[in-house]
């Protein structure tokens, strides 16, 4: 009687089982298909990838090759001494002088500036959100850092120029507070959303062994960080610098607002002009060799921010590979 009643319920779940070549038999179908798809959007993305580099490569080629042939005729006509080496900028004069010296060293002399000021304190504030904040402090000042990062360069100049030129004008005590120092500081402030945001990444991916092994030695926290975590990160800490050089050496219109923009050779408390200012200024009513000139200002200034992320970026490497 039980085995009547067992073999009763247990027949009719075969029928619904679906067998073994059934499924096979779809697996063979729809596998060659999903696969073949599979391939097709692979080789269409690479395809979509590659473009999109062809076309970043093309863009960066067109703007050399326009700078380039807009650029050396000015310098050819003018001599390339005159046109480095020249202390006088005074193009519609009835004997026009076209030397942009003080624009060069006004642009090292601020970008230096504005890099001394920025790194450290963008460092310090790096190691503070990764390492020390706690975690309500740490949501505040990312969210104060990416809005400093958010903010128009305009309005930099605007408060700058509001606030911190007459400043400098009652600290110091000299007639006009448009200076390069104006313009260091400004600068300085600039350069600080893009140091700590990469430096904070940068840290962040150092191993928390490294740092337990540091204290379990009797290491204090502040030597772990300094003496660990900052030489582990140095890479990152080095590309923060990268970026923060280029948003500086290529500002325009915040230090035209609090520099004073004049062509003279750069001091500290002067009134100066920047390679990218002197080009800004101008370019609206000039002509003839003038504008050919501010085409050969922006050559060199392209040429320039090459050759310091070139120069940065060899370092880099070098110290990857030691």
């Amino acid at each position: 009687m039980e085995k009547t009643l067992h073999s009763n319920l247990s027949a009719p779940s075969s029928p619904t089982a679906p067998s073994a070549a059934t499924q096979s038999g779809e697996g063979a179908q729809g596998g060659p298909k999903t696969k073949g798809a599979k391939d097709v959007l692979e080789r269409f993305m690479h395809l979509l990838f590659l473009l999109c580099g062809i076309v970043a490569v093309a863009f960066v080629l067109s703007i050399s090759v326009y700078l380039i042939i807009s650029g050396l005729p000015a310098i050819q006509e003018i001599g390339l001494g005159k046109f480095l080496l020249g202390q006088t900028w005074a193009p519609t004069a009835a004997d026009p002088s076209y030397g942009i010296l003080p624009f060069l060293l006004t642009s090292v002399y601020g970008t230096a500036g504005a890099v001394l000021i920025g790194v450290p304190v963008g460092l310090m504030t790096a190691i503070y959100l990764a390492k020390v904040a706690n975690p309500r402090m740490a949501a505040i000042l990312h969210t104060a850092v990416e809005l400093l990062a958010g903010i128009p360069s305009v309005v930099y100049g605007l408060v700058g120029m509001l606030i911190l030129v007459p400043g400098i004008r009652l600290i110091f005590h000299i007639p006009d507070g448009a200076s390069l120092l104006a313009a260091i500081i400004v600068l300085a402030i600039m350069i600080l959303p893009s140091i700590i945001k990469v430096s904070v990444t940068a840290l962040e991916a150092v191993p928390q062994e490294y740092e337990d092994a540091s204290l379990a030695l009797g290491a204090t926290p502040i030597e772990t960080y300094f003496r660990v975590s900052v030489p582990a990160a140095k890479s990152g800490i080095a590309a923060a610098v990268v970026l923060g050089v280029g948003r500086a050496i290529g500002e325009a219109m915040a230090v035209m607002m609090v520099s004073g923009n004049v062509p003279n050779m750069p001091g500290i408390f002067t009134s100066v002009r920047f390679l990218t200012t002197a080009v800004a200024s101008e370019m609206s009513y000039s002509a003839g060799l003038q504008r050919q000139a501010l085409f050969s200002i922006a050559l060199v200034l392209f040429l320039f921010i090459m050759l310091i992320n070139a120069t940065l970026n060899f370092f880099l490497k070098r110290d990857k590979e030691g």
